[in-house]
């Protein structure tokens, strides 16, 4: 077993008083007590950690960082915050040989074993969210609001989508031939009684439909022509591709109309005078609308995903009971979701949707049928209160989701009353749980071999919090940190340290 190295940084400066604290003495700034140092993140060579610490007592704290071989924090350069966050979080391809970021706007590719790093762009237009596509022989990325790609063996520039605002977003089959004109109508008739008397005709429709399904099939790495897709006047969201470049995903929302900002005078203010500040609509009036799209680029079509497959989607609220005459015999349309992913494995064989009801009450693992917009039902969550916690998302919590393998894919759920870990198997369709008990999970982390996961929880006691390693499996689970007490932990990207 690897060995888990541990090291601690302690500050505390302790005051004596000769008289009792007071309220007014307790009240003022915190550095009298001391401060301690926060957001610990390190380099991604896994050999320095850096943090935010003020000992000098300062208006502010400073960036510091210390060496695995050194003996005492030093002060650093801000400048070192913004390279490195991009660096942790590149991208790898899955021998984790090559790596690909962005960093203040452009996307970089670097070769690991040569240590050799590539500036594919340098523009003044921002270009993000960079990831391996096509045999990781291409790299894409956003720019705004399309999506290009960059061909890592040639250096060719290729951009795949045309989405604009304005124009209609209506869905469906962007090339309309004469085949799909309806047989039923009178220029339908006599278009298939042409085709039937002449067979020159015939060959000639047969020949350009053979023609347009070879252009369509070849159009993921020949596209010449980019059909634009139209947003209307809605936002687009989440634009992502599939790992195969068959499949583009997005969602379009529609900001509702009419709603008023409620307003809070702001009486502290530096010109003596009250001001307005505008924040939210009142909770219960409209609520914008959001639609998921799936462009499939081999087919050339374009598919808005129906949400009536998911389960309780047309369930009353359970406060419905509480007045029976009210909603007797009432049935509620669809309610209104916010779809997030899609979350594809690296083979483009299976995508997981993660999806939120907008009245908070309800969440969907459910796995996509990209090429048919199916929707199948993995695991449901159902909260009278509010869907959120650890892991789940909602509020400060971030949604831990993945892939172990192409078969494998895991996700934190509260189903149980308390956030655990689940792993499932797409094609046995078996849902296992991974951690189980009066506790939860507050933070998990895939470890590079895929083998482990890390975790943080409170298994000991509710206010406790400590580290683990267990198997993607449930097994041989063991506790790394040793003293009593809530650690928060930050572990290196080689994972073989931890600053706590």
């Amino acid at each position: 077993m690897r060995k888990i190295f541990l090291f601690l940084f302690i500050t505390s400066s302790i005051n004596a008083f000769a008289q009792p604290l007071t309220v007014d003495h307790i009240m003022r700034d915190p550095k009298w007590i001391g401060t301690s140092p926060s957001n610990v993140f390190w380099s991604n060579d896994s050999k320095t950690v850096f943090f935010n610490w003020n000992p000098q007592k300062n208006s502010s704290d400073s960036l510091y960082a210390f060496s695995i071989n050194g003996t005492a924090p030093e002060k650093a350069n801000n400048s070192i915050i913004e390279r490195n966050s991009a660096l942790n979080n590149a991208i790898y391809n899955l021998a984790g040989t090559q790596m690909v970021y962005a960093f203040r706007g452009d996307i970089y590719w670097t070769d690991i074993k040569t240590n050799k790093t590539i500036r594919v762009t340098q523009t003044e237009e921002q270009e993000n969210n960079p990831s391996f596509i096509m045999n990781e022989e291409w790299i894409v990325f956003t720019k705004s609001p399309n999506l290009f790609a960059w061909h890592t063996k040639t250096g060719v520039l290729m951009q795949l989508t045309n989405i604009g605002s304005g124009g209609s977003t209506t869905v469906g089959n962007f090339n309309r031939s004469a085949a799909m004109i309806n047989s039923q109508t009178q220029d339908g008739w006599l278009q298939q009684q042409q085709l039937d008397l002449f067979e020159v005709l015939k060959e000639r429709k047969d020949k350009r439909e053979q023609r347009a399904n070879y252009v369509r099939n070849n159009r993921m790495v020949y596209n010449d022509t980019i059909k634009r897709i139209a947003t209307g006047d809605k936002m687009m969201q989440g634009l992502q591709i599939s790992p195969d470049a068959r499949f583009v995903t997005y969602r379009l929302y529609q900001a509702p109309s009419g709603n008023k900002a409620t307003i809070v005078p702001d009486y502290v203010t530096e010109s003596g005078y009250t001001t307005d500040l505008n924040t939210r609509t009142k909770v219960g009036n409209a609520l914008g609308k959001f639609d998921f799209y799936v462009w499939d680029r081999m087919r050339d079509t374009l598919m808005q995903i129906k949400t009536d497959a998911i389960p309780g989607i047309q369930d009353l609220p359970d406060y419905a009971k509480d007045y029976p005459k009210r909603y007797e015999g009432k049935k509620l349309s669809n309610r209104s979701v916010v779809i997030y992913g899609p979350y594809w494995n690296s083979s483009a064989s299976f995508a997981i949707v993660d999806i939120r009801a907008q009245d908070n009450k309800d969440r969907w693992i459910m796995q996509l049928e990209a090429a048919t917009g199916k929707l199948l039902p993995i695991d449901r969550q159902r909260d009278n209160a509010w869907i959120g916690g650890p892991g789940v998302g909602g509020g400060n919590f971030g949604t831990k989701i993945g892939w172990i393998n192409n078969e494998h894919f895991y996700f934190q759920s509260e189903t149980s009353g308390y956030s655990h870990l689940y792993v499932y198997d797409v094609k046995t369709q078996n849902k296992k749980a991974v951690t189980a008990g009066n506790y939860e999970v507050q933070d998990l982390k895939l470890s590079k071999s895929k083998q482990h996961f890390y975790l943080l929880t409170n298994e000991t006691h509710p206010g406790k919090l400590n580290w683990y390693r267990i198997k993607t499996d449930g097994s041989a689970k063991e506790r790394i940190t040793a003293w009593e007490g809530g650690y928060e932990v930050s572990m290196s990207p080689d994972e073989k340290w931890i600053a706590y």
